[in-house]
């Protein structure tokens, strides 16, 4: 590995520049041949916030969540995940928009908080990433089997591999095409099915036996299963279904106009969250009782076992969850694209820092990072792991890197705009420099760190004292590794790099300049920015609007 050490002490080692007119670059002498390219246009930013990483997480792993946890454990655990995260792309955005950089919130982890850190957050984001593209290419094969269990899997994880390769040809113009396009479908069919469980749940199918309702399936097997623990065993589904959201600040860097498509896009996380997520779970909790016996398969790639699936064929209507199914299919597809994306662009951005191997920074001429794009695709490989009779345990631990990881993210998110703010302010700086602000400003980051250490301690708990049995050491790594593999990167680099920069980067010293685009501000900004009462009925409609 081409790893350098600066010799001495220097400022912060950023090597991604802009030009003295405000365009996106990268510094010629730290990428080859090539820069990435500035294609994603503001229709595919919004795409990528409110659908883009909707896939097996919400539509099969939701399942195991709401057999052990009840309906009400699934409804609180995804609204207080979706609340920190929130909190953390509105904090995202802020850093985003003034800081359009490679490499998004890991640059912004090393340059706030801990080189060390940002070194670790950025590979454990990584490894996530390229261990879910295998799971996710798995998951849409097994969907075929809905129809035709005649052919091996093997076949349709080849030709959907071979898919994910055509779609890299395109570079990143080829992402945002087809997650707006896949995204498009997503959001029409979990909107659809919403619609259909409120006529289901009032009694208006005529197939269904059951007739009205209503909440008889929270009262009877019951909202909350498991106590405390089956509560507690929901953050993780819930980290790894709404793990992609994140995104959204990621493609800063090849946002054709950052400074309008990247608020736009951040405010309609809020909508994603509250319909895609909340809603449509406490849809199935009302329609799906939470101790159906075939929800005890609703895990890993198993989309036979859906609540989405198995709450329209117990309505009895014939064809929709052939329909649904295909909607799966299209789903865990669009976030293997996403898969693609996102480890490319960390991979990239850490080699760019000599935090990984220097090849990983050639760029070819139509801005694809293409060794990254190659190792990303190789992990895809692994998707035929499934087919050897230990391939659920090997795909176990290698989903055990990322469902936790994203809380180690959202917090590192949280807490670099908190440090951003205090070295934004000892360096004298005013808030009305800012191009944009986070709707909820340090507080909304604060909260949003608080509940991430919250769903990490509870994580913990129930990992150490699982549900239904004693304590088990294989169990507490499956679902708490990433914690592991966090800290020996951080120890790793620490001792690299033999303590570089102290514990944490001082407020006064902070590189605030480099890389900071210098906008104009929207005209209506200036009228929301002193906070009133006259004005906040349209501060609130510009936070999520």
């Amino acid at each position: 590995m081409d790893l350098k050490e600066p010799a001495g002490e220097k400022a912060d080692p950023e090597v991604i520049k802009y030009d003295s007119d405000g365009s996106n670059g990268v510094a010629e002498g730290d990428v080859k041949n090539g820069k990435l390219e500035r294609g994603l246009k503001g229709r595919h930013m919004q795409m990528i916030a409110i659908g883009g990483s909707i896939g097996a997480g919400l539509f099969v792993g939701s399942g195991s969540a709401l057999h052990t946890g009840g309906p009400g454990s699934v409804l609180i655990g995804f609204m207080i995940v979706g609340v920190m995260l929130l909190f953390t792309v509105q904090a995202l955005g802020e850093l985003a928009v003034l800081y359009p950089v490679n490499g998004a919130f890991f640059t912004y982890t090393c340059r706030f908080l801990d080189e060390s850190w940002g070194f670790a957050m950025g590979w454990d984001y990584a490894l996530s990433w390229l261990t879910v593209l295998p799971f996710e290419i798995t998951a849409a094969g097994i969907t075929i089997s809905y129809w035709r269990d005649d052919i091996n899997i093997g076949v349709w994880i080849a030709v959907f591999l071979f898919i994910l390769v055509v779609v890299q040809i395109f570079g990143v113009k080829g992402y945002g095409e087809v997650e707006f396009a896949l995204g498009l479908i997503k959001i029409v069919a979990v909107v659809g099915f919403i619609i259909f469980g409120i006529v289901v749940d009032c009694g208006g199918v005529k197939s269904d036996p059951r007739g009205y309702i209503g909440a008889h399936y929270w009262h009877d097997p019951g909202a909350f299963r498991n106590s405390f623990k089956g509560f507690a065993s929901v953050f993780v589904t819930a980290a790894f279904a709404f793990g992609g959201t994140e995104l959204v600040g990621l493609a800063a860097a090849e946002a054709a106009d950052p400074r309008k498509s990247l608020p736009t896009a951040t405010k309609q996380v809020f909508w994603r969250i509250a319909t895609f997520y909340v809603l449509s779970l406490f849809i199935v909790g009302l329609i799906l009782p939470s101790d159906s016996e075939d929800l005890l398969g609703a895990s890993g790639a198993n989309t036979k076992a859906s609540p989405f699936v198995l709450a329209i064929q117990m309505a009895g209507v014939k064809g929709l969850p052939s329909v649904f199914n295909a909607v799966i299919t299209i789903s865990v597809l669009s976030v293997a694209n996403s898969c693609t994306y996102g480890s490319t662009r960390t991979m990239q951005a850490l080699g760019v820092r000599h935090m990984g191997p220097s090849f990983l920074t050639y760029i070819d001429k139509q801005g694809r990072p293409l060794w990254c794009v190659v190792i990303q695709v190789a992990f895809g490989l692994l998707a035929f792991i499934g087919e050897a009779s230990k391939g659920s345990t090997v795909f176990t631990w290698l989903l055990s890197l990322s469902g936790l990881s994203y809380f180690f993210v959202w917090g590192s998110i949280c807490l670099s705009h908190i440090r951003f703010r205090a070295g934004w302010k000892a360096q004298g700086r005013s808030l009305d420099e800012l191009p944009y602000r986070a709707s909820f400003g340090v507080i909304g980051s604060w909260i949003g760190f608080f509940l991430a250490c919250l769903a990490l301690i509870a994580t913990f708990y129930v990992s150490l004292f699982p549900v239904g049995g004693p304590a088990d050491a294989e169990n507490f790594f499956e679902n708490y590794l990433a914690a592991v593999v966090v800290l020996l990167l951080y120890g790793g680099w620490k001792a690299y790099t033999r303590g570089r920069g102290g514990l944490f980067v001082r407020a006064s010293k902070m590189d605030l300049d480099t890389g900071m685009r210098h906008l104009d501000l929207d005209p209506l900004d200036n009228v929301y920015r002193k906070k009133s009462l006259a004005n906040l009925p349209g501060r609130l409609v510009r936070a999520y609007v």
